[in-house]
This record gives C-alpha cells, structure tokens and sequence, in this order.
C-alpha cells in the first residue's frame, strides 16, 4: 500500500536559477517572486529545502508526494521561447528529485507543442499538469486536444490546476487564492464536463481545490437544464486548502471514490487528519485507493 499526496509544490534549485535570470514577470529576485496581477510574494527557501520537505513527507506518514510546476507563476503562458527555458529547468530539477518525490510534467499552452511534451512525458513524470484557464472553454480544449490525446494514448492523467490571477494592487494577500482560484477552477469543472469529457472518453482527470466546490452546484445544473449528472469513474478532486465540512459535502455530492489527497504544500499544510474527519475508510480511499486509480487506471 502506497500513501500519496497529489499535490505539492517544491522549487528545484534550477528552476530557481532560471526564474532569477528572468527581468519580467515571472522572475525573482533573490526569494521575491513577481508576477503580473498580484503583489510581490516573499519565498521561504526553507520550504523549498529538499530534505526537509522529505522529512515533512515521512512525518505526514506519505509514501510517494507527486509535485507540480506552481502554474499561477503563469510559465505555460508564455510564448514557447520564454517558457522552454523554464519547462527545461523545471523538469531537470523536478526528475531528479530523490523518494518520495515524483512529479507532474507542465508544458506550453500559448505555442501547443506535444512533441516536447512527449519528450518531458518519458522521463517518468506521473502525468501532465495543465492551468485551469486553459481548459475553462470549448476553445481551450480545441487548442489542447494534442496535448489531451498525448495522455489518452499514453494512458496517462491530467491535473487541472488554478492558472494566473488577474487583481489589482488594491487586493487583499488573500484575493488570488479566494476569487479567480476558485473562478477557474468553476469552469474548469464545468468545461470539461461540457466540452472535454465529450472529446477524451478515456482520459482520466484531477482538478485542484475540490474543483472550487463546482460539484456542490450539481441540483443548480439539473434544475437549469443541464441533466442529473452522471457518475465519471475517470473525474477525481484533491483536498487542498480545504477542511472537514467542504469535503464532507463533496463526498455527499461525487461520492467518497471521487477524492484524493493533496495538500499544495508549502502554501497549505496537509490535513491533520487525513480523513478530514470522515473515518479510516475515507482515508484509507483518499490516501491510496483513489490515487492508485487516478495514476494508474487500476483498483
């Protein structure tokens, strides 16, 4: 039996490096990260400190931590010429990660390139990460199909995290993780269920942050004509950021199958019970079950 979270963030000292070569955003300069539409946001190199984040994980009693490029910096945004430098430095810092990292492959969504992401794809990355706002329409999906049919072939899933915020310096610290976070990720859940699922019937998929609590909408769909919603083995959410009442809602409205672990460590901790509450069994699915189906198909 496997423990895994889905859902961690740790900077590799080469994409640290990459980043501080930079002179727009995103860059940092030294541990300040700058990025368009939010106030400058100050590192902690300590949570990015490989071995003690392999303490953390041992603590958490986890077996296998999948990390993920952090997309709201807005790499996959870039033109191919900005972001390949950076992809490059990500997954070389990412694949050399000792246990009991893995990790999440990320790749240009502004200058599709699927032979790229092929490439970065067999260095043994868990799946492909992509940001919410490229697949919040039926567009986004037309402009990542060969990035989706990549992962079907490859049988393979996707990981649907929150992208770039738009704000304005008047917003809160909090406002990016709270309204255009939770926005996109609303789509996102909806998108796919509209325009994606339609076109990758094998594709198995992850959305970040419980899918901003999109499913708990289900009863607003049906009663505005869009169906009962139908039961999708292949669609799961991870926890992260939430606590014991919203995922004891999302159980209730995908059922406790649809669930897994993630904790988008450094900037949430891990839950202290990994069952949010709901007992051995649901951890026991959130933790292993569910992620070995997610990851493998299989179980």
């Amino acid at each position: 039996m496997t423990n895994v979270d889905v859902h961690q963030h740790l900077w590799t000292p080469s994409l640290v490096t990459a980043l501080r070569a930079r002179r727009e955003p995103p860059y940092l300069d030294g541990w300040t990260l700058f990025l368009d539409g939010e106030p400058p946001f100050e590192i902690s190199p300590a949570d990015h400190d490989v071995a003690r984040r392999a303490e953390l994980a041992a603590a958490d009693g986890l077996d296998r931590v999948l990390v993920s490029l952090s997309a709201p910096i807005g790499v996959e945004w870039l033109p191919a010429a900005e972001a390949r430098p950076l992809l490059d430095a990500y997954h070389d810092g990412a694949a050399a990660l000792p246990e009991p990292f893995g990790a999440w492959a990320a790749a240009c969504v502004r200058d599709i390139d699927a032979t790229a992401t092929a490439k970065d794809l067999d260095r043994g990355f868990a799946g492909l990460q992509l940001p919410a706002d490229s697949l919040a329409d039926a567009a986004g999906y037309d402009r990542c199909a060969p990035l989706l049919d990549l992962l079907e072939e490859r049988d393979l899933p996707l990981l649907v995290h929150p992208g770039p915020a738009v704000g304005s310096p008047a917003d809160p610290g909090w406002w990016p993780a709270m309204v255009p976070y939770v926005q996109q990720m609303h789509a996102a859940w909806y998108a796919f269920h509209a325009f994606g699922r339609p076109r990758h019937p094998r594709l198995r998929v992850c959305f970040a942050l419980l899918a901003g609590l999109a499913p708990l909408h289900g009863e607003r769909l049906a009663a505005r004509g869009g169906g009962p919603g139908r039961a999708d083995l292949g669609v799961f959410v991870e926890t992260s950021s939430y606590g014991p009442t919203a995922v004891e809602a999302t159980v209730r409205a995908l059922g406790v199958n649809a669930v897994v672990q993630g904790s988008d460590r450094p900037y949430a901790e891990p839950p202290r019970h990994p069952g949010h509450g709901l007992g051995g069994a649901a951890a026991y699915a959130f933790r292993i079950a569910n992620p070995r189906r997610l990851l493998t198909g299989q179980g």
